[in-house]
Order: structure tokens, then sequence, then C-alpha cells
């Protein structure tokens, strides 16, 4: 493949809790990890049409001693078997354990990796040749939207599942498509970009 070609490879960049799994509040076991209704099945479709997937996380339960570096693993690897087990395949998963004031040294400072800032998104995008402009960011929360935003993706905010990012549909900006679940996003993509 030319560096043109891989220049232009598309991505969904995907929030994991209240996205991809139920939100439960700093998940920490994989016993804890249950797949939002519809999200293997919209994951599919855009992986089927193309588009690489890679999930993007804030996981500052790590800053705050909430869980350790190897159950934040442990969580991962759960969410991705259980979008296997769906025939979802994940490209790469990234996360930001920062926190500024965090009780937890070694993350507890501010960083760019923390969503609202974009900086997750553009090093998936620098390690895997990933097209920014033409990508697109999903979320349940602010943060989310604002960091595809700050990306230069395109964006769609997703009902939450959970109580993380509850009420927050009333901060997204008005021009930001609003859906229930990961298979509208996906239609409405797919409509979009085919």
């Amino acid at each position: 493949m030319g560096a043109d070609a891989q220049l232009r490879t598309r991505a969904v960049f995907l929030d994991r809790d209240g996205t991809l799994n139920v939100d439960t509040g700093y998940v920490a076991s994989p016993d804890d990890v249950r797949l939002v209704p519809g999200a293997a099945r919209g994951a599919a479709m855009l992986s089927a049409a193309g588009y690489r997937l890679v999930i993007v996380s804030n996981q500052s339960g790590l800053a705050r001693g909430l869980l350790t570096a190897p159950q934040a693993d442990a969580v991962d690897r759960r969410v991705l078997d259980l979008l296997a087990a769906s025939g979802v395949r994940i490209d790469a998963t990234y996360r930001c354990p920062h926190l500024p004031g965090g009780r937890v040294a070694e993350y507890a400072r501010d960083c760019e990796c923390r969503k609202p800032k974009p900086g997750l998104l553009v090093q998936a995008a620098r390690e895997r040749g990933l097209s920014l402009q033409d990508s697109w960011c999903i979320g349940d929360g602010v943060r989310d939207i604002q960091a595809g935003l700050a990306a230069g993706c395109r964006v769609i905010a997703v009902e939450s599942v959970g109580p993380a990012h509850e009420g927050e549909r009333e901060s997204f900006p008005a021009e930001v498509p609003r859906v229930r679940t990961l298979v509208d996003a996906a239609r409405l993509i797919l409509a979009e970009t085919l």
C-alpha cells in the first residue's frame, strides 16, 4: 500500500464506557462488563464497511486509585472478547489514566491524552496511519465529542448507557447528530460515506 492510500485509511474512534459497555462507574472487574445493546452489531457494521475500529477511553479510575493497570487491562480484554464473540475486531485500544490531583502519583498530572483533548486520537492516527479528517468519533459524553472535533473528525453522540453522562445530551453542540444506539450511529455513517 502506498503512502497516499495509507493516509486515507478511515477509522471510527469509539468511547468505551457507556458507548461499548455499560458504564457502571469505574469498571474494575471483567465480571462487571456487559456490552451496551446494539454495540457489537453497530461495530460489526462499521468494520464490514472497511472502517478501522479504535477504542479511546479516559480511565481516571487509575489516577484516583480505584483500580490498577492490570485490572484496567483485564476489563479491556473482556470488552474485546465480548466484541470478538460477535465477530468484531477492534484494531487498537488507547486509554488515558491521568487526572490532575489524582491520588496515584504516577498518573496525577495534566496531559494531552485526556479527552476533551485530542491526544489519544492523534496518537492512534500517527501510529496506525489513519486519516483523522476521514474518520468519525462516537461517544456518549461531551468530552468524547469535543475530542473528536478537536482532532478534526466527524462526530456522533450516542445515548449514554449508565449514570456517568446522564443529562449531557443537552450540552452537545447543536450540529452534533444524536442517536440512540451504536447501530443508529453506524447507519448514519454508512449513509453518508458509502
